[in-house]
């Protein structure tokens, strides 16, 4: 498959632009990620290829989405994969910091692939450095954005590193906000999981509903679960 694009069963993703390629990280959390029978109107922060606002859009056909990058690159290549869906007039491509926009409305559900690493040493390449390491949007920044943009009886759906989650769930017991559930990815049988896609809420939690999903089995090849989760998606799955 050529590292420019991605055919998916609906959708192409063409990723030259973009420091961040296609993940399976973030196909797994587009997938699984819950879009609650109420949810109208969702924020997709970094969008990057627009990947995820595509999978939500394919997954749900009553949303509206509006789709933020700060990476002008980036946003042009999002506009081009959107545009070429059968969902462009349900996505709106923002470019933009997410942190100084005056969004004009508040979210039933936010979706974000952060930048992942606090204190990783940064490599040469200045555009994958603001979309890999905090520099660009801090773990404080977005709880900041989701304080002012989430509605009240919203959520929103994170994913992390194993040890940025555990820094990210701190921060939001800290703040008074709860996760109410998430999902453990781990890569084979043997090891711990190494990310986590939780669902945020600013109401405190007394108990997290817990999900595990391996994605491949023991002697190679993708397990059930996975393949039940991806199969809408993948075009060769």
């Amino acid at each position: 498959m050529s590292n420019h694009y991605f055919q998916f069963k609906q959708f192409t993703i063409h990723q030259d632009k973009c420091a961040m390629k296609v993940s399976t990280d973030a196909c797994i959390q587009g997938a699984w990620a819950p879009i609650a029978d109420d949810v109208v109107d969702v924020l997709d922060i970094g969008t990057g290829t627009g990947l995820l606002s595509l999978m939500l859009a394919q997954r749900n056909e009553s949303i509206q989405i509006d789709a933020i990058e700060l990476d002008a690159d980036a946003a042009q290549q999002a506009s081009e994969n959107i545009k070429a869906s059968p969902w462009a007039d349900r996505i709106n491509i923002i470019q933009g910091d997410v942190t100084q926009y005056a969004f004009t409305k508040q979210y039933d559900m936010i979706i974000c692939n952060p930048p992942f690493f606090n204190n990783s040493l940064l490599g040469d390449d200045a555009q994958r450095n603001n979309v890999r390491h905090t520099i660009s949007l801090s773990y404080d920044a977005l709880l900041a954005v989701l304080q002012n943009v989430l509605k009240p009886t919203g959520y929103a759906a994170i994913l992390l590193p194993t040890a940025e989650h555990d820094v990210w769930a701190q921060l939001l017991n800290k703040n008074g906000w709860g996760i109410t559930q998430l999902l453990q990815v781990y890569p084979k049988e043997i090891g711990g999981y190494n990310r986590v896609i939780s669902l945020c809420s600013s109401q405190p939690t007394t108990e997290t509903n817990v999900d595990r999903l391996q994605i491949y089995k023991q002697g190679g090849g993708y397990t059930d679960v996975f393949t039940q989760l991806l199969q809408p998606f993948y075009l060769k799955l």
